[in-house]
């Protein structure tokens, strides 16, 4: 019988460049989506040159496929990026930059105040570091029911995304054709409802269960949904304004900077555009 080979080459392979916790501490992933270690620690990978290739590639990035091959590149332990939590995945990206590049990423920013654009070197760790788990404990409370929320996963976040996208694309596109008045206005119905149901989808993906009065837990998605189309307005606004406070408080700490040039402090949101983030390790 033929003898496997090893490869003599296999030392130099690519290692674990840091430990992460996620902010989730694995709460609300799926069954066989995420192998977690005891310590909680995940051990991230750099980058390889077909996961770089990956992240330039834009229908890849639109579609989220992309992201999620990377993820599994470079995170082994997350087995289904699709089931990630929402509130775990800046986290994630930001670890694996880090892992490829180093701590450090130049960027540029507008002052508000004069408008001169200023030159930045950030260190990763940072918001790395300050990024927090919300308390979904709280429940909302609607007449004799309370509704416990939880974190979308990825899939859902991309979905929502992805359909947005399409929707504002179409509408632009019937606000600048010469379209026949009603049939503009019945393309542009259309779409509005496909962004209220995008909504609708939304809502019910961020809710773990309704408990009713006598104890009883509801978590079937198709009675979660049915519930959000027919219930009161005021409660879906009451859900969705939980929605926005628990996205604040997960969301990465805007960065206050001084200007070069007017010498006054502004404030900079950090939000991550996965093209550039990842487009070069400067």
């Amino acid at each position: 019988m033929e003898t496997q080979r090893s490869n003599p080459l296999a030392g130099y392979f690519r290692q674990p460049a840091i430990y992460i916790k996620l902010p989730s501490r694995g709460r609300w992933w799926s069954d066989d989506s995420l192998d977690l270690p005891m310590n909680e620690q995940i051990p991230v990978y750099p980058m390889t040159t077909k996961d770089e290739i990956i992240l330039r590639t834009p229908d890849a990035l639109l579609n989220g496929q992309g992201v999620v091959d990377v993820i599994k590149s470079c995170c082994p332990n997350i087995q289904n990026p699709w089931a990630m939590p929402s509130i775990d995945v800046d986290t994630v990206l930001i670890a694996i930059r880090i892992a490829t590049y180093g701590n450090e990423m130049s960027f540029d920013s507008k002052c508000s105040h004069c408008e001169e654009t200023n030159s930045h070197e950030l260190d990763l760790t940072a918001p790395l570091g300050s990024i927090v788990c919300p308390d979904y404990s709280l429940t909302v409370n609607y007449q004799d029911i309370k509704i416990k929320l939880k974190p979308q996963t990825y899939f859902n976040i991309n979905q929502g995304n992805m359909i947005n996208f399409e929707e504002q694309k179409i509408m632009s596109i019937l606000n600048e054709a010469e379209l026949d008045p009603d049939d503009k206005a019945r393309r542009l119905t259309e779409s509005m409802k496909k962004l209220v149901d995008a909504g609708s989808e939304s809502i019910t993906a961020s809710t773990e269960y309704i408990e009713l009065a006598n104890g009883d837990r509801v978590n079937d998605r198709e009675f979660l949904r049915e519930f959000y189309k027919n219930a009161e307005s005021s409660v879906v606004r009451q859900v969705q304004d939980r929605m926005t406070q628990l996205a604040e408080v997960a969301k990465i700490k805007p960065l206050h900077l001084k200007c070069n040039y007017c010498e006054k402090e502004y404030k900079v949101d950090m939000t991550f555009d996965y093209a550039s983030f990842f487009g070069n390790g400067s």
